[in-house]
């Protein structure tokens, strides 16, 4: 499966020119795309009561849509409002939906994202594979807005805002549509969302036509640790030899190049997004230490050994996005 995985990443933001074989079925995606589009938006789109903003991506795998789904809460949060976030729940399995996060839900129930958010902000998340129905119950739940995580081709939940993440150092790959590169939707659409944030941006002037473009670098701030939960200050923690760091996220490279910069030398282990880790997993490195993501963490957290600890990060964005958001969220 990993090797799977891979081959199609580097099909699609390397050079490779086999996948262009795949051609049709590109235009037939995106045919299937607009018009499914065109119907769901003019009969059959729902708005709820309160504002919901998208947070999502053009591209499949991940571009830093969590942390700035995080930041977006505690804002909201600070400002007054009463946010809850909505999710598909990718990986998780719930006894029914929609599923309303409690402080005993796991990953297996809820995903691994939701959750995540759940633990860190202490807001109402939902998760149902109707995002609709998923927003319902969180208006009823007494959230004066809604946030959801992904959902930006979801176009049966209207919408108030759009902010579209970018990963900065992918970008689009060969800028083609499924299955020929990682696109959901052309980069035209950009042009009509309401935000654009480019995460960690190594090539800013690419997307220099976006007059509603924004930067946000993604940075660690602490370690933790998986049993007692405690935190520690990235410099103060000594971690014991030998080191495996392991990522199942969207984009790997991205957390390994933060270790990186962390000067941690490590092993390396790539697993496909959304994993669904088991001690099995763990059966080699015993009593090694290991480092993850907070998203594979929160997997990881009922099986966890005292050498065990995730990367705590926080999303930065500047006071220049914050007043143009607070701008749009007072017009809703």
């Amino acid at each position: 499966m990993k090797k799977s995985h891979n081959l199609w990443l580097r099909a699609w933001y390397g050079k490779s020119s086999w996948v262009y074989v795949l051609l049709p079925l590109s235009c037939l995606f995106g045919v299937v795309s607009t018009v499914r589009k065109f119907f769901l938006v003019r009969f059959l789109q729902k708005k709820i009561s309160v504002p919901v903003i998208i947070v999502g991506n053009i591209s499949v795998g991940g571009t830093g849509k969590t942390p700035l789904i995080i930041e977006l809460v505690k804002y909201l949060q600070k400002q007054g409002h009463k946010p809850g976030v909505v999710s598909r729940g990718y990986g998780g399995k719930a006894s029914h939906y929609p599923y309303l996060l409690h402080d005993k839900s796991q990953a297996h129930e809820a995903g691994d994202e939701p959750l995540l958010i759940y633990r860190t902000t202490q807001c109402s998340v939902c998760v149902a594979p109707d995002r609709v129905a998923a927003a319902q119950k969180l208006v009823e739940a007494g959230c004066t807005l809604i946030l959801s995580d992904d959902g930006l081709q979801h176009y049966a939940l209207g919408r108030s805002m759009e902010i579209a993440v970018v990963d900065g150092q992918r970008l689009f790959g060969n800028q083609q549509l499924l299955p020929v590169g990682p696109l959901r939707e052309s980069v035209e659409r950009l042009k009509s969302v309401d935000f654009v944030v480019i995460n960690n941006p190594t090539n800013k002037e690419s997307l220099s036509g976006y007059h509603h473009l924004h930067c946000m670098k993604i940075q660690p701030l602490a370690w933790r640790n998986l049993v007692s939960w405690q935190e520690y200050p990235l410099a103060e923690l000594d971690l014991k030899l030998p080191v495996h760091a392991l990522a199942g996220i969207g984009n790997p490279e991205r957390f390994f190049k933060t270790l990186d910069g962390l000067s941690l030398n490590y092993y390396a282990h790539c697993y496909p997004d959304h994993h669904k880790f088991s001690i099995e997993d763990f059966a080699e490195y015993r009593d090694d230490t290991i480092v993850m993501t907070e998203k594979d963490a929160v997997k990881c957290q009922v099986f966890a050994k005292s050498e065990w600890y995730s990367l705590v990060v926080v999303a930065y964005l500047n006071e220049h996005f914050w007043k143009a958001f607070q701008h749009k969220l007072n017009s809703l």
